[in-house]
């Protein structure tokens, strides 16, 4: 529930909006004179919060067909609240639209809500987004500008369905796209699940990106409670938009900002809350991101300490059986952090001003086949592991519940593939010399190589062995891949290939070694040979000489470090504008 703050801690000339609207001076006469232009009387903003509702909506953004109308519930419950609504669009990012990839625009999206809020007479703002890399990207931003800030998430579309069987969007392509390639499903087949696979607006109803993302910014305080899981069709979804409009109004007058809510022990209970959903792995690209923007140190080895203590206990796919609506019914977000009381720092302090402990106190299971107690989790360790070795000095990461537990400890020769499109040239050739035993290995996909670091990484096993009956296989590149997304798949290795990372050493033939319990990943190759080979070395010619692709190759980091641009991490507060 949202709590009123019976002593507000500012006064209305204190909200900074006045700056612009309340001296008697020239500029202050012309920014009142364009309010009456657009209709509105200066009452409407004068004394008022001024509440940015940043909207991702888009005709090619998929997941946000419903932004449009959240946008005027939102409204309706700033007004109610006291404070005066202005709609704002920032770049839509599509994960499935957006090529090469929407990560190597998340960056941009930063920068652009960032200067948003800072550039306009916004006291407070409402984040709406939910596809992929809208919510990293308008929080990233809404940190530094660090403003009050609430996110809605965008909820997760309701099931899909194909004759008796629910299909959930992601984990099911990949399924039944290899059943297809293998010969076993028929073009009409495939139709049918490509008509009923995405029915309604919303974010992919499995254990995504997307879902990872909303149910960790609820964990950190940042949404209100609940939001994180309702599916974007209901009629709750409506009514929490105009919650959220009511409740930012209070937060602007409380003056809670992301500097307060994102701390050390809100990202750590973040992590917490990803190894026990058994996340997707971009979450974690996500939150080191997020909290280098917020000035808190957290690395790839917290995601491996807590994932060595904490189990999965969310039955949803890809890890799982369930659904999101179905994540939803049993309790949501609140229920979950609750199984998880003893591995969490209850006094962090929420959006709505309650404690996550507040919160979460009297949230119950209702289905325990979905959310499950820790005696009995689906999987005793965390959803991602942090490999490291000479293949990846700075670590990768793998999604063991994905993986075919035959794999965990494999030796295998490389078949190396230098870039995407030789990749997809050669994958499905007869004369491919390969077998269920290689490991198949991708170059040039990392945050600098492709650029901006695309979900490849879950290479496609080769149409001869899918014939043989085989659905698994080692892979490994510096590539990230689809939270929906499955199988032994290593990933995010660092250094990339693109910067003469090992990966980029690594020739047909050499034995590469995994061995997920020992946290380990290892090629066959002397420290003398891989000298030589490096040597040898040149970097690709760059793809962009100029512009926006030209700034993310000069500034952009590896994937252990966030892939955030090196200007944009935390440093000295940007100055609010001073002239009027």
């Amino acid at each position: 529930m949202s709590i009123s703050n019976p002593s507000p801690k500012r006064s209305p000339d204190q909200l900074r909006s006045q700056r612009w609207f309340a001296p008697d001076d020239l500029r202050s006469f012309g920014h009142r004179s364009r309010l009456r232009q657009m209709g509105y009387s200066a009452e409407d903003a004068q004394g008022k919060p001024v509440i940015g509702i940043l909207n991702t909506w888009s005709d090619l953004n998929q997941c946000h067909t419903h932004f449009r109308q959240r946008a005027e519930e939102l409204k309706r419950g700033v007004w109610q609240a006291g404070g005066f609504p202005v709609e704002i669009p920032v770049m839509s990012l599509s994960e499935m639209f957006m090529k090469p990839t929407a990560m190597f625009y998340r960056n941009l999206l930063a920068m652009e809500t960032e200067e948003v809020l800072r550039s306009h007479p916004i006291d407070g703002a409402v984040l709406l987004g939910g596809c992929d890399k809208t919510v990293p990207g308008l929080l990233m931003g809404a940190i530094s500008a660090d403003v009050p800030s609430l996110l809605l998430p965008a909820g997760p579309m309701v099931a899909g369905r194909w004759k008796d069987v629910k299909l959930g969007s992601g984990t099911d392509v990949w399924k039944y796209w290899a059943e297809r390639q293998a010969g076993c499903l028929s073009e009409c087949a495939m139709r049918e699940i490509e008509e009923g696979i995405a029915r309604s607006p919303g974010t992919c109803m499995t254990m995504g990106t997307a879902s990872t993302m909303a149910v960790l910014c609820e964990t950190m305080g940042m949404t209100l409670p609940s939001a994180a899981t309702i599916p974007a069709t209901h009629s709750a979804h409506s009514r929490m938009a105009t919650r959220c409009g009511r409740r930012i109004v209070e937060m602007v007058w409380e003056d809670l900002r992301p500097a307060t809510l994102l701390t050390q022990a809100s990202f750590e209970n973040a992590v917490v809350a990803d190894m026990a959903l058994c996340g997707s792995t971009n979450a974690i690209i996500h939150l080191i991101a997020l909290a280098r923007r917020a000035g808190v140190p957290l690395s790839i080895d917290d995601f491996d300490r807590i994932s060595r203590v904490v189990p999965v206990i969310v039955n949803l796919r890809p890890a799982g059986e369930f659904l999101m609506e179905d994540f939803h019914d049993a309790g949501g977000v609140p229920a979950f952090l609750n199984q998880l009381r003893r591995h969490l720092s209850l006094d962090c302090r929420c959006a709505n001003g309650r404690t996550l402990g507040e919160n979460i106190e009297d949230a119950e299971v209702i289905l325990p086949e979905v959310i499950r107690p820790l005696e009995n989790p689906l999987r005793q360790a965390g959803g991602t592991y942090v490999l490291r070795g000479n293949l990846a000095p700075d670590g990768c990461v793998i999604k063991p519940t994905g993986a075919d537990s035959r794999l965990f400890k494999h030796v295998g020769p490389a078949i190396v593939f230098h870039s995407y499109a030789d990749l997809k040239n050669r994958i499905d050739r007869d004369d491919l010399e390969v077998s269920a035993d290689h490991v198949l290995l991708l170059q040039g996909s990392g945050p600098s190589g492709a650029p901006g670091m695309p979900e490849w990484g879950m290479l496609p096993i080769p149409k001869k062995l899918l014939r043989q009956g085989v659905r698994d296989m080692v892979r490994i590149s510096d590539a990230r891949m689809s939270g929906t997304s499955y199988g032994t798949c290593v990933l995010h290795v660092s250094p990339e290939s693109a910067v003469g990372g090992p990966l980029a050493l690594i020739h047909d033939g050499d034995m590469i070694e995994i061995d997920l319990e020992a946290r380990r990943i290892h090629a066959c190759v002397s420290d003398q040979e891989f000298a030589n080979r490096k040597s040898l070395w040149k970097p690709a010619e760059r793809c962009h000489s100029r512009g926006y692709g030209r700034l993310f190759l000069d500034e952009v980091t590896q994937a252990h470090e966030g892939c955030d641009f090196r200007f944009l991490e935390r440093g000295a507060p940007t100055a609010e504008p001073d002239i009027f």
